[in-house]
């Protein structure tokens, strides 16, 4: 598969994804995975998802920034493994931006909630996988 065929693909998994597992590492060494919701994605480029400013998540991006993100589906059994930096972004515009009903199930205190957190996570390069075939691209 060429790589823009790959890359218009991806971005098709991406839109049609609720959910990606979002790769951190551990003080450990040991690279810690967790299934997050995605908020919002540019091209292959971006994607946003929001979390408590608690939770060891962003402990572990602020202490290394170094992530990856991976979108799946398992019907078409098909995947996308995108690699860069995660950012914890806590800027009140960006925050308001994002909010959303519901959120205060997560986030009490509302759209000013303390524990409430933007992650931007920004793509170097991606792989896609589909048909037993995996192409690798530059973001």
């Amino acid at each position: 598969m060429n790589q823009e065929t790959a890359k218009q693909l991806a971005r098709e998994l991406m839109n049609d994804s609720k959910f990606a597992m979002v790769g951190s590492n551990g003080e450990e060494g040991f690279p810690h995975i967790k299934s997050m919701i995605k908020i919002e994605t540019e091209g292959l480029r971006k994607v946003w998802f929001s979390t408590n400013t608690s939770s060891k998540r962003v402990a572990q991006f602020r202490a290394n920034p170094k992530a990856s993100v991976y979108f799946t589906d398992q019907v078409k059994w098909t995947g996308l493994m995108l690699v860069g930096h995660m950012e914890v972004l806590d800027d009140p515009e960006i925050k308001e931006r994002f909010w959303s009903d519901g959120c205060e199930i997560y986030y009490p205190l509302g759209v000013t909630d303390p524990d409430y957190s933007i992650l931007c996570f920004t793509a170097d390069w991606g792989n896609y996988y589909a048909s037993l075939v995996n192409t690798t691209f530059e973001v």
